[in-house]
Formats: C-alpha cells, structure tokens, sequence
C-alpha cells in the first residue's frame, strides 16, 4: 500500500498523561497534513483543537484506560466531549464486569453510551490482553447487538497491545455492521498492512510518522 493509503487509516494518537499543548498541536498539523482518519486526545483537550483546528476529525477517549467508571458517568464524559467538538468516542468497557460474566450489562453501557452518540462514531475498547477467547466472543457479540460502530482491541495501556489472532477472532465473531479498530504495539509499515489485510478499518498509533516516513 502507497503511505497516503495507510496514513488514511491512522487514529494519530497521543493519551499520555502529560501530553502538553505543545504536543497536541504538532499532532493535529500532521494528521492534517498527512489526511489522517483522525487525532485521537485527551477530552480535556477536545474543545480547543475543534476551535482550532476546522475540519479535523476530533477523536477522544471516555473512562479510558481502567473503564470501571459508571455507566452514568461515561455517558456525562461522552455527552460532554461531543458538545466540545468530538466526532468519534473510544470507550473502555468494564473488565470488572467481563470478569463476572455480566455480559448483558455491558451491552446496555454500550448501548446507552451510543444513543448518546448518535450518529457520531462509538468504537469500544474490549482490552484483549486481560480476557479469554470466551469473553472476546462475549464482547464481540455485546458490542454488535449495542450497534456500536467498533470494537477496538486495546487501549495501549494495558500489559499488551493488538495482536492479528485477535483481529481473526473478531472479524469471524462481530456483526456485519462493526469494523475493527487495532491499537498498541504495531511498530512498523509490514504490521499496519498484515493488520489492514486481517480487516482493521482502524490503526491507532502515535508512531505513524516513523513507520511511514522513516527519515522522520
């Protein structure tokens, strides 16, 4: 795939939790510049690259990275962020919850957070490396009966990343309407097309400069 062709599937991301304005901006100027699918940031930074930055595609984050928040207050953190100038929400299901089998609770957070959503784009964090290949099935039907946009491996914060036997898995197991979002650990060009060819629509990573332009 020609770089201009990846670029368009990169979530450019940076959650770190120092991230300095300094950064963000630099940020939003590359994912502009190189027509990236989207920034992914902190929430409370939302608000002033929309006001900053027209006609970038403002991702961002909701109870991220742990995702044992309430469900009424990820929904207030998502209903907040699209009033800011959101266009896509990432949300962090709770792993407490997957690890009791509450598997329709779940749903109804997803479900209750997309209605709030609406027509802007949910992806849902399942964090892989904590769940059996049970509960990755859980998720993967949880997810599509909630109608959620898509189903993302990791948050990048966890004890791994995005692994393509888990892409595998999802793509056999979600509906036809829920694309795949990849995130934490692809680390070069060959990973991001084996994960584009396995059926991710999404690559989130910080790195894409150095993965698509190596004399950066």
């Amino acid at each position: 795939m020609k770089a201009e062709t990846l670029f368009s599937y990169v979530d450019h991301t940076a959650l770190k939790a120092y991230a300095d304005w300094t950064e963000i901006e630099q940020l939003c100027k590359e994912a502009l510049q190189y027509q990236m699918a989207s920034v992914c940031i902190p929430g409370c930074y939302v608000k002033r690259v929309h006001q900053e930055f027209a006609g970038l595609n403002i991702c961002t984050v909701i109870g991220f990275p742990l995702g044992y928040a309430s469900s009424e207050a990820k929904k207030a953190e998502a209903v907040q962020a699209l009033r800011d100038g959101a266009s896509e929400l990432d949300m962090v299901i709770n792993i407490c919850d997957v690890k009791n089998k509450e598997y329709e609770k779940i749903e109804q957070e997803i479900a209750q957070i997309k209605q709030a959503a609406g027509a802007h784009i949910l992806k849902v964090i399942i964090e892989t490396c904590y769940l059996t290949e049970e509960e990755k099935i859980a998720m993967c039907k949880a997810i599509t009966n909630a109608k959620a946009d898509y189903i993302k491996t990791s948050t990048g914060f966890g004890t791994a990343g995005a692994t393509l036997a888990d892409v595998r898995l999802m793509k056999r197991h979600v509906g036809s309407g829920v694309k795949i979002k990849a995130a934490g650990g692809i680390r070069n060009r060959k990973e991001m097309e084996a994960y584009i060819e396995a059926g991710c629509s999404r690559i989130g990573t910080s790195s894409a400069l150095s993965m698509l332009l190596p004399e950066t």
